[in-house]
């Protein structure tokens, strides 16, 4: 679950200074949206955590072997261009997007969107906030998006210029042109 803090009454973050804020305060998770609110993460229980774990796991087995870009976990925050600073499950970044940040913006949080994301629907989380962030993504630059809800066995499909797919679990995810030959099977 995500609680969203309103300081608009006592002051706004900049990009800088949200973070400054994350770096002060490692022990949590914390993202800003276009609206400069903070957004306060709640760690994830243990099946949500591994079902995460293992989609790392099946993005980076690819991408070692493809070599097309860069793997990240939900502990990197991406500085989007619209404005917002958010944290996906998973994130895939292409090496030409990749190569052409400087060293000091790789050690920040990148200013870019990642070309690939997943979002993991926990038990705790609200199903609009997610999609919310995910049409953010897509408005920043996104080309492919999974939002995974196993509550309800479901997968929404973002794709940059085209409308939302929900699609039924179990199924067999594919990472069309953006991750080529990659296929992931969902079962839960």
């Amino acid at each position: 679950m995500a609680t969203i803090l309103n300081l608009n009454s006592i002051t706004s973050l900049n990009r800088e200074q949200f973070y400054q804020l994350c770096i002060n305060n490692p022990e949590l998770q914390l993202e800003r949206n276009p609206q400069g609110e903070l957004i306060i993460m709640s760690p994830v229980g243990g099946e949500s955590g591994k079902k995460e774990a293992n989609l790392i796991l099946d993005i980076a087995l690819w991408n070692r072997q493809k070599k097309l870009g860069e793997v990240f976990s939900s502990s990197t925050i991406f500085s989007l261009p619209n404005g917002g600073d958010r944290s996906p499950d998973v994130a895939w970044v292409s090496l030409a997007k990749w190569e052409k940040l400087t060293e000091k913006e790789r050690e920040g949080f990148p200013p870019i969107c990642p070309d690939f994301v997943i979002e993991l629907r926990s038990k705790t989380d609200r199903l609009k906030p997610l999609q919310e962030k995910m049409q953010e993504y897509l408005d920043s630059g996104l080309q492919l998006g999974w939002l995974i809800n196993p509550q309800d066995k479901t997968v929404e499909i973002y794709r940059s210029n085209q409308s939302v797919e929900v699609l039924k679990m179990p199924i067999n995810l594919s990472g069309e042109n953006i991750l080529p030959d990659l296929n992931i099977n969902l079962d839960y």
